[in-house]
């Protein structure tokens, strides 16, 4: 829905929110990551491939033997990477909050795993304690305080297994429908602890949000021909109808039809004129995602939704239902203001696409972002259309007056600017309407898109202000919306919260244009100016990486590479101090190489500066033993763990002579938040690899402390050992802290 809903839960971001400060390892833009372009049978086809190996994949990621996957939908990228999109039964129950988003190679090979919950899927009982009766009344009683007369169920409870807030239970579902306070349909989804009785959640399933038309002037518009007359029906985009309600509330009303073709006038006094800009507006919406995005039709399946206008008699309002797969749009006040504008469509289409990818629950903080969704398309698409009637801007509503004293219904730059609508976020925030939750996010995409400060865009003002009071430079609108949209159709889920869309969207951003590159860095400094998660280090200076503790044997060659990153183009020149006698440090390459003469230890600090005199620096500890006998070799520098990204290594440089031990001992210390989702490798120097630890989706434990023994007798011992991490599922991230080798 575009302007009223119905507040139902809120939930906390908690301290996480707050995020990890994004790792500075500048990684390549892969304009392979962007979505492709697939026609409807290609998705068909990625569709029923992923219907044939549900139960594979259900096994490759460790669910249980009465867990089901059913696949809702498939994304994929130019380089052909695959997102598919499962959603679970257990015992054949539909699991609300058990949806997962699958990520598979070009080889088919998985490469990681998006979880809604990481909670094992698990229930005493399919059977419940309370009578579904008693489920129903408590429903109604629900959708009665959000004006709904209704007096038996829209849809009767149904079982399903609530796993969307910590542990899963059994519970029912019950849909109420009738009308809400305003006259908007109701679809009100409550659910009920099938033991206790206990509402454990509720949220609103109906989202409110050539011709002449009234907004965009003069527009052609898909119709189509039909013995001696023309109907608004768009047969070049999925058979996209627009109907006549005649100020009906039910029913699809009476489709335009037109003896020549030439509709509206574009003004109210014709009834065409608002089909006209719900049809250009629809129009607009299903060539954006086509041709920006690669996605055809809202649903990706070719289909088109159909729209209906002149609903109720003064209703100020528009609405999006997944039941009918439509939008619905009232005249506003007086009915003098139909709400068919550009940007009004494209929001109601949107709540469309939410609904076929992420699913965003319409209440507490992921009823904000879906919201923000559709404004941040909103966005987007009126950019796109480049209408010189209604040009491109960051304002919501603007054309519609649906306040009645000429203002917009939001703003995107300074969402506060409604009254109500909060520019940062805090810790109840899920508290409030999903309309005003939303400005966060929408002032997010503000700041990624145009940056911090004043400034003039298509001849509109904006001054847009930041939680932290530092400046924010802008990615550009395009890549803003791209990344917003891999995040939502590969990464979000159903429960996804502020701190989840920011760890989606800079996922999203590390594929499409690197992790540390400066659209990466920026795209996390807009969201530290709302106050969830911390600025990234700017793109300038050096970065040394610390090469951990090092230890050698006297008289026997060594070699160690240190690695920089500078923000500014040019050379780099390396120093070290301490280093042990008989090394040295190349100062163009910073290759430490020699035979070290004297046994003991040594403080070294290397310092590397770029070509504007700005220096960085590391320090570690290298030891020189006299023989290499049970030798122990140990690194102590932290290495950041992504979330749901590439692996990480740990290197460490083994001097002893001969080959590795029959029982090499490998002592791992890492901090994790779940354990589970990490894949551990011992790695030796002529590429022969060790599992250590394998990923297991049940194991919720923190951290790992452990020691592997490994038969590594017919290794070569001298050279680069490594610890290799990754982590395969979403929503954690961690530190290998230290590891050692005991030889």
């Amino acid at each position: 829905m575009l302007a009223v809903g119905t507040q139902t839960g809120s939930a906390s971001a908690g301290s996480s929110a707050a995020g990890s400060a994004p790792r500075q390892l500048i990684a390549k833009a892969d304009p392979g990551a962007l979505p492709a372009k697939l026609t409807p049978a290609q998705r068909a086809e990625l569709i029923r491939q992923a219907e044939a190996a549900k139960a594979e994949t259900a096994r490759a990621l460790g669910l249980g033997p009465q867990e089901k996957l059913v696949v809702k939908d498939v994304v994929r990228d130019v380089n052909g990477t695959v997102h598919t999109r499962y959603e679970r039964t257990y015992e054949g129950l539909p699991v609300l909050g058990g949806d997962l988003v699958v990520d598979t190679a070009r080889s088919g090979s998985l490469k990681s795993v998006a979880k809604a919950t990481k909670a094992r899927l698990a229930i005493a009982t399919t059977t419940p304690s309370l009578a579904a009766s008693s489920a129903e009344k408590q429903a109604l009683k629900a959708a009665g305080a959000q004006g709904s007369k209704a007096t038996k169920a829209d849809k009767a409870p149904r079982k399903i297994v609530w796993a969307a807030k910590g542990t899963p239970v059994l519970a029912y579902e019950t849909v109420v429908g009738g009308l809400q306070e305003d006259g908007t349909p109701n679809a009100l989804h409550v659910i009920t602890d099938a033991r206790t009785g206990e509402k454990l959640f509720e949220f609103q399933g109906v989202k409110q949000g050539t011709g002449n038309s009234q907004y965009s002037g003069r527009v052609t518009i898909g119709t189509s021909q039909s013995g001696g007359s023309y109907q608004l029906n768009d047969t070049t985009r999925g058979g996209h109808k627009t109907y006549n309600l005649n100020r009906g509330s039910s029913g699809t009303g009476t489709l335009f039809t037109d003896a020549d073709d030439v509709w509206g006038n574009g003004t109210t006094s014709d009834a065409a004129t608002a089909g006209v800009d719900a049809q250009y507006g629809a129009q607009l919406t299903w060539d954006y995602y086509k041709n920006v995005h690669g996605r055809t039709g809202i649903r990706g399946d070719g289909v088109g939704a159909y729209s209906r206008v002149h609903y109720g008699s003064n209703y100020v309002n528009a609405f999006w239902s997944d039941d009918c797969f439509c939008m619905t749009y009232g005249d506003g006040s007086g009915n003098a203001k139909p709400l068919t504008s550009i940007d009004v469509a494209a929001h109601e289409m949107t709540h469309g696409v939410t609904a076929a990818t992420a699913n965003l629950n319409y209440a507490g903080e992921s009823g904000g972002l879906n919201e923000a969704t559709s404004d941040i398309f909103a966005a987007a698409v009126e950019f796109w259309a480049d209408n010189p009637s209604d040009p491109g801007d960051y304002l919501v509503g603007e054309k519609i007056n649906i306040n009645g004293n000429g203002t917009p219904l939001r703003y995107m730059d300074k969402p506060s600017k409604d009254g109500r609508s909060k520019d940062a976020w805090y810790s109840g925030l899920g508290g409030l309407d999903v309309h005003y939750s939303s400005g966060p996010a929408n002032h997010w995409f503000y700041l990624a898109s145009e940056g911090s400060g004043a400034k003039v865009v298509n001849g509109v003002s904006y001054d847009s202000p930041t939680s932290d009071g530092l400046p924010v430079t802008g990615i550009g609108r395009d890549n803003a919306a791209k990344i917003w949209f891999k995040a939502l159709t590969g990464r979000m889920q159903s429960t996804t919260d502020y701190a989840g869309a920011r760890e989606a969207t800079l996922w999203a951003a590390g594929e499409l244009f690197g992790v540390g590159s400066d659209t990466y860095n920026n795209a996390a400094n807009a969201w530290a100016a709302i106050n969830v998660g911390s600025r990234a280090t700017p793109g300038t200076g050096v970065n040394v990486t610390a090469p951990g503790d090092q230890t050698s044997i006297v008289n026997t060659a060594v070699s160690l590479q240190i690695k920089a990153t500078s923000g500014t183009a040019g050379s780099l020149s390396y120093a070290a101090t301490g280093l042990p006698a008989g090394l040295s440090i190349n100062a163009s390459t910073g290759l430490i190489s020699g035979t070290p003469t004297t046994t003991g230890t040594s403080n070294v600090t290397v310092t590397v500066k770029d070509s504007a005199g700005k220096s960085g620096s590391a320090s570690f500890k290298w030891t020189v033993n006299a023989t290499g006998g049970g030798s122990v070799f140990e690194s102590t520098a932290p290495v950041a763990i992504p979330d749901a990204g590439a692996a990480v290594t740990s290197p460490i440089v083994v001097t002893r002579s001969g080959n590795g031990s029959a029982a090499l001992k490998v002592d791992v210390n890492i901090t994790h938040t779940y354990r589970g989702d990490l894949r551990i490798d011992l790695v030796a120097p002529d590429g022969k690899t060790w599992r250590l630890k394998d990923t297991d989706s049940w194991d919720s434990a923190e951290d790992v402390k452990e020691t592997y023994t490994v038969d590594a007798s017919a290794v070569s011992a001298p050279g680069t050992w490594k610890l290799s991490v990754q982590d395969v599922y979403a929503s954690d991230t961690g530190t290998i802290n230290s590891w050692k080798l005991s030889f």
